[in-house]
């Protein structure tokens, strides 16, 4: 399976189907799963003990033996409890270890999935929705096994046991329990198909729900400034009523569990039974009170498998949802195999086109070749595909047709760590994490020392700002950097590009937020930075479109023209539409 990121796990999982992933974790414990069902047998084991030895202290009254026997099955009811209570606690105790377990292990599963997916894949998929399946759906198969699978095993065993001790007892009373156990079987089939599609309806509207909360909280800016708070409530009641739906709809599915009225009707056609015996001299007092006592053993798998199949049922969407995610092919991967040498920095594109959706090209057959060292602007105006094609370069995202080369070797044939690792993007949209200043300069390189860390923020123009902060470089920023200005979160993201010293650089629009003062001396420390590595700079500041060694002009996905800025003056009615239209701000600030 295609992945830009496989995590170095030591066990391999099976992904055929929703049942063969989760045995594959279960499998992965077998002495804790033993545990669970030793635990679980002894417990219904014991507690059909304690029937059979109220029925022997029956007959030991009611045939006036001596009180010794009476104390001596009392005493063998107390032990037989205690011992069933030391291993119910074992067995509760490794339910619960492998519940967290299979949490813990199918979580880090995901997440590294979801590293190797390709952007293509993250932009078409809602980060509300991609929660709801890591943290949701990854504790609803928690809950199926503890106290899902727990329940149903130990439920399980409380089936067997009185349909084996019923003919210990006397054979012909086995025939009400037999007969109880196939109609609950048929019942309990019928109640998980029934069950079965609406968990898988009650998963996937909570994702939908989550996916709305999460995108309105991501733009709550955006849905205060326009005053559209009424509008967003009641878009989210409209998915919170359809879960709620799903639920009530479950409910009612529950509520007309057959196992109940089947358990109330075997009490009765027990003791029937047993009477009808009785009357005819076949069984005894004490015989009757040990096979109801069997009966009655019925009680718990009827109550309990009720809560423990509908969690079961929804444990298994989960388990679904999650496959869905972790088997989506993506069309990029890691290529360990590949070509790993250090990057001198000459870039070729090759009649590269290029488009997000299929039949929707951005980029149409773009050529053009950068020597190692070069300082080469892209301009052209918003929409001409500038950002798309510094994209292609590190493989966030595939060309659909022609080459893109790097040092001479297709992309694709690049080990992919090896060709992301030399190459540093610094967007215009930065991104920064909600950890220290020194962390998110270091994000690149993560074994830095503190004065590398401090030079690197030097160069960007940083320093002087993080060090007003009152913890400096430890100060911890706000999610996405909220707390910094758009000129600091920029200066930060330059530190960093500074810090792991790539030998190519792409600097998307990187300046846009940033004062004329500030942006002077970044500039000449970017100036010095592209000094040895290959430089891509996207922008519409005039002063860096200038000194760049070489200018290439998009417009509408297509390379119009390209050379030196003297030259495309000259030759290009495309430039210099753009360049006057750059030009025309900075002259009025000028004359202002």
């Amino acid at each position: 399976m295609a992945s830009e990121f496989v995590a170095r796990v030591s066990y391999k999982t099976d992904r055929s189907t929703p049942l063969r992933f989760i045995w594959s974790h279960i499998a992965r414990h077998p002495l804790v799963a033993v545990l669970m069902v030793i635990g679980a047998f002894s417990n219904a084991a014991l507690a059909s003990a304690v029937p059979y030895f109220i029925g022997q202290a029956f007959n030991a009254v009611i045939e006036g033996e001596d009180s010794q026997f009476i104390v001596i099955t009392a005493l063998a009811v107390i032990g037989s409890q205690l011992l069933r209570a030391a291993l119910q606690l074992m067995r509760n105790f490794s339910s619960e270890i492998f519940a967290q377990r299979i949490e813990r292990d199918v979580r880090d599963e995901l997440y590294a999935s979801l590293l190797g997916k390709s952007m293509t894949f993250h932009d078409m998929q809602p980060v509300g929705e991609i929660m709801a399946r890591v943290t949701n759906d990854v504790r609803e198969m928690n809950l199926m096994m503890n106290p899902g699978m727990n329940l149903i095993i130990g439920s399980g065993m409380f089936i067997l046991v009185p349909l084996l001790a019923s003919p210990a007892i006397y054979p012909p009373l086995v025939l009400v329990p037999a007969v109880f156990v196939l109609l609950y079987v048929i019942a309990q089939y019928r109640f998980i198909t029934v069950l079965h599609p609406i968990a898988q309806d009650v998963r996937v509207s909570f994702g939908q729900m989550n996916a709305r909360l999460a995108e309105t909280i991501d733009g709550l800016q955006v849905v205060k400034g326009a005053a559209r708070e009424d509008e967003e409530i009641e878009a989210f009641s409209q998915k919170a009523d359809q879960v709620r739906d799903y639920f009530v709809r479950q409910g009612y599915i529950e509520a007309r569990y057959l196992p109940f009225l089947l358990f109330t009707l075997s009490i009765v056609g027990g003791m029937v039974h047993a009477v009808y015996l009785y009357r005819l001299g076949e069984i005894n007092t004490g015989q009757i009170v040990a096979f109801m006592g069997q009966i009655f053993l019925f009680g718990f798998p009827v109550f309990s498998s009720m809560r423990s199949l509908s969690q079961v049922a929804l444990g298994y969407a989960g388990a679904r949802r999650i496959l869905d995610i972790i088997n989506t092919e993506t069309d990029l991967d890691q290529n360990r195999q590949g070509y790993d040498r250090p990057i001198r920095g000459a870039i070729s594109f090759e009649n590269v086109t290029f488009g997000y959706f299929e039949g929707n090209p951005i980029l149409h057959n773009v050529s053009f070749s950068i020597e190692p060292g070069q300082t080469v602007a892209i301009v052209g105006q918003t929409g001409a595909g500038k950002s798309t094609l510094t994209k292609l370069v590190n493989r966030i995202y595939d060309v659909n047709a022609g080459r893109v080369l790097v040092d001479g070797v297709d992309v694709r044939d690049w080990n992919l760590a090896a060709l992301r690792s030399q190459i540093s993007i610094i967007e215009q949209d930065i991104f920064l994490f909600s950890r220290t200043i020194a962390e998110n300069i270091a994000f690149g390189k993560r074994d830095a020392t503190p004065a590398e860390i401090e030079d690197a923020a030097r160069k960007a123009q940083a320093h002087e700002f993080i060090m007003s902060f009152p913890n400096g470089y430890e100060t911890i920023i706000g999610q996405r950097g909220v707390t910094l200005s758009g000129g600091q979160r920029q200066r930060l993201a330059i530190a960093r590009a500074f810090l792991t010293d790539p030998p190519i650089l792409v600097l998307d629009d990187s300046t846009s937020a940033i004062d004329s003062a500030t942006e002077d001396r970044i500039q000449q420390a970017i100036w010095s930075a592209s000094r040895g590595r290959t430089t891509l700079l996207i922008t519409h500041r005039l002063s860096q479109i200038r000194w760049a060694d070489h200018i290439i002009v998009l417009r509408q996905g297509r390379v119009v023209a390209q050379g030196k800025h003297e030259e495309l003056l000259q030759s290009s009615e495309a430039y210099r539409r753009i360049f006057a239209r750059y030009e025309e701000p900075v002259t009025a600030e000028g004359t202002g």
